[in-house]
């Protein structure tokens, strides 16, 4: 049976949602990815308010290209941490069918 290349985040029995970093995040790390994530909510919560407020269009879009940047650099630092742990882990252990999975991903961010 060909088996599929497991990505270094995967368990063994590749079970979906149970899936962990190999090496962990430092709390620093964590407490940035966390209050990006936390402004993100709060430019949501902003949005529903303008609606709420009926307010003109253009500010509100202007609003949602400003969350959707965030979004955008908040998954570009994470698979950033990816590239540099993830993925040079399997590397170095010589699984370069990580590769194909890291272009799936980037695909994915675009």
């Amino acid at each position: 049976m060909d088996e599929q290349p497991r990505c270094c985040c995967e368990p063994a029995n590749g079970t979906p949602g149970g899936q962990h970093k190999h090496t962990p995040r430092s709390e620093e790390e964590l407490r940035q990815l966390r209050n990006r994530l936390n402004r993100m909510v709060g430019q949501l919560n902003g949005i529903s308010r303008m609606l709420d407020e009926n307010r003109y269009c253009g500010d509100i879009l202007i609003q949602i290209a400003a969350v959707e940047k965030a979004l955008q650099n908040f998954g570009y630092i994470i698979l950033r941490d990816h590239m540099g742990t993830c993925v040079a882990e399997q590397l170095r252990d010589g699984n370069t069918a990580v590769l194909e999975e890291l272009l799936d991903l980037m695909k994915k961010l675009k």
